[in-house]
């Protein structure tokens, strides 16, 4: 069997493509507030984002045992951020560099992907709230899949286009964006403006860090 000249670019959204802390600290310090808990520190809620809702609230809560409690917290974050997403104020800014990198990458006939954490509702959002449809042949989230850093969310990216794990890769800014990079085979470019420290994203596994959009290019051109 030949290896597939096909290139597969992944993109995590949070903290890769956008810029949502603000958004995601408000909301999860809201849920465990309604729900008689003490606020996380908006230090271990960036720990956490790009899980899936359900598990990163699940290493937050003081109390693992409570199963009920869980459920009300999740389901109160994702009234809360519902609600946020309906303010004529909310913002979830791209990063300086994002489009126009998807859009060079778009002009060399690269195909990419989205792989998140975030629900396929919010990630709709912001694909339309950014004008980004044209751009990705798969958007893969745990509505449909494990969450992260299970790698069944980059097989069915690698599957929907036919690519090969070692033309796929996964850029992210989280330990659990380089750990299923590595889970799936797929090569782990780490970026160093979203929520995990870079020694963190060098023990998970990265391949690469990048300070800057434009230096994707070279490693997609090696």
């Amino acid at each position: 069997m030949t290896d597939s000249p096909l290139k597969l670019v992944v993109f995590d959204c949070d903290g890769t493509l956008v810029d949502s802390q603000h958004n995601i600290i408000q909301c999860m310090e809201l849920a465990f507030h309604s729900n008689g808990l003490q606020k996380p520190s908006p230090h271990n809620i960036r720990g956490i984002i790009g899980l899936n809702l359900d598990q990163a609230v699940y290493e937050l809560l003081p109390d693992k045992d409570n199963r009920d409690l869980w459920s009300k917290v999740v389901d109160t974050y994702k009234q809360a951020f519902f609600d946020q997403r309906q303010l004529p104020d909310h913002e979830e800014p791209l990063y300086e560099g994002a489009k126009e990198a998807l859009e060079k990458l778009h002009e060399r006939n690269i195909l990419m992907a989205v792989a998140t954490g975030k629900s396929l509702r919010g990630l709709n959002a912001v694909v339309e709230r950014h004008g980004l449809e044209k751009y990705f042949t798969s958007l893969q989230t745990p509505d449909h899949n494990p969450g992260k850093p299970h790698p069944q969310m980059l097989h069915s990216a690698m599957d929907a286009v036919g690519a090969d794990p070692q033309n796929t890769f996964m850029i992210g800014d989280t330990s659990f964006d380089m750990q299923l990079a590595k889970n799936a085979g797929c090569i782990g470019v780490g970026v160093n403006w979203g929520y995990h420290e870079t020694s963190h994203l060098k023990e998970s596994g990265a391949d690469h860090l990048i300070n800057s959009f434009p230096e994707l290019f070279p490693l997609l051109s090696d």
